[in-house]
């Protein structure tokens, strides 16, 4: 089998970017990846301008004048001001632009004003409070670097650039399917021996989730020529297609002898838990991706394995999964696999579910994070272990 790591290297090494690009406002590029390099074409700030409520004045003819000086104009923020008369102070307000002459700002707090003078603090430093142009961007420098998947802080930097459209890569179609005979669909009326088909469901959301649109394939009966039709009738604006179910060793699964009819399996079996059949090929000259069927299982093997090779092929090249330590409130033997245990964290650590069957989903509703337990090491209560939290779905982590 596969190591998690070894099968994200051959996924990665086998990533097109499907998504053309398409040009959207900023209120509608939130989540997007972007699709070219943003350059500044201006100085941000584009003056000299005050960083508080204060006095503008020239240090030098402030000292020669014992810091007491006469106002010869007020300036706030959207105003342009006049050149300081020499030998004066301005009046200034947060935002305003510096006027020509001066170069430093006493903050008012400790400064009198009387009479129209104005008496400075002796300990006001030369140059201070002042925000210098381009002191957070200069014009020209390249701002956002194409892949970058857009995040509120992205579309409020390109706002202040008076841009307001920008170019990102279109939403990835993907098409899903789920398998069995077994399967009702949510409102139906309940049969003995049946189950509520609960992967398609999540699958369609986990989708929807990353911004991209999901396209209910149907389900695959319990039949190999069936489920090479469903598969070679999908609509071809599909990108890439993904399975639940279907891809273990027993004498209904279909899935799997169906890509290698169709396409090609690139890998089958990852050293995964929950999840080890995960299957990764390509049928009908598209990526696919075949999950198993148990709830839990789609649901670990979706955030850990699919969702990098989504992101990637939406043009997120830099996705990776973001982790952070927590203290482990519970002790567990090594196994040979890389575990994936549904958890929660807490300001205490990080507890386990009771339940880690693959078929447990209210493990991962109950849950926050993934804490992680590496092949062939123990963990004991108290150790620091690696953790993924639930959220990174959103907007890949932000």
């Amino acid at each position: 089998m596969l190591s998690v790591s070894d099968a994200l290297n051959i996924m990665s090494k086998s990533v097109k970017i499907l998504a053309s690009t398409e040009t959207y406002s900023l209120k509608t590029s939130l989540g997007k990846v972007l699709a070219e390099d943003i350059f500044a074409s201006l100085d941000i700030p584009a003056t000299d301008n005050s960083a508080v409520d204060g006095y503008a004045l020239c240090y030098r003819e402030a000292k020669k004048n014992k810091f007491e000086l006469p106002l010869s104009q007020r300036i706030v923020a959207g105003q342009k001001p006049n050149t300081l008369t020499p030998d004066t102070a301005a009046r200034i307000f947060t935002g305003g632009v510096l006027p020509k002459g001066a170069d430093t700002v006493a903050l008012q707090e400790h400064c009198y004003e009387h009479a129209g003078m104005i008496s400075l603090d002796k300990k006001v430093i030369r140059g201070k409070n002042i925000r210098q142009k381009g002191q957070d961007i200069g014009c020209g420098e390249k701002i956002l670097s194409k892949g970058l998947l857009l995040r509120p802080q992205d579309l409020g930097l390109l706002a202040s650039l008076g841009i307001d459209t920008v170019k990102t890569y279109k939403p990835l179609t993907i098409g899903f399917f789920t398998t069995g005979d077994e399967l009702l669909q949510p409102g139906d009326k309940f049969k003995e021996g049946k189950i509520y088909d609960s992967n398609k469901v999540l699958l369609g959301n986990l989708i929807s989730h990353l911004g991209m649109i999901s396209v209910d394939l149907g389900v695959a009966p319990d039949n190999l020529n069936k489920t090479i039709n469903l598969i070679k009738n999908v609509p071809d604006t599909v990108d890439i297609i993904i399975s639940a179910g279907g891809v273990s060793v027993g004498d209904c699964d279909y899935v799997k002898a169906a890509i290698d009819y169709l396409g090609e399996i690139n890998f089958w079996r990852v050293s995964i838990k929950p999840g080890k059949p995960f299957l990764f090929g390509h049928a009908m000259n598209r990526p696919f991706m075949g999950l198993p069927g148990n709830t839990a299982s789609v649901f670990v093997t979706f955030l850990i394995l699919v969702m990098p090779f989504l992101f990637w092929s939406q043009g997120y090249h830099s996705f990776f999964h973001q982790t952070f330590k927590a203290t482990s409130l519970f002790s567990r033997e090594a196994g040979n696999r890389q575990i994936f245990h549904r958890a929660k964290v807490s300001k205490d650590g990080v507890q386990l579910h009771k339940n880690q069957s693959s078929g447990v989903l209210s493990s991962a509703s109950w849950g926050n994070v993934l804490a992680i337990q590496h092949p062939h090491t123990t963990i004991n209560e108290g150790d620091l272990v690696d953790v993924i939290p639930f959220n990174s779905l959103t907007l890949g982590a932000i």
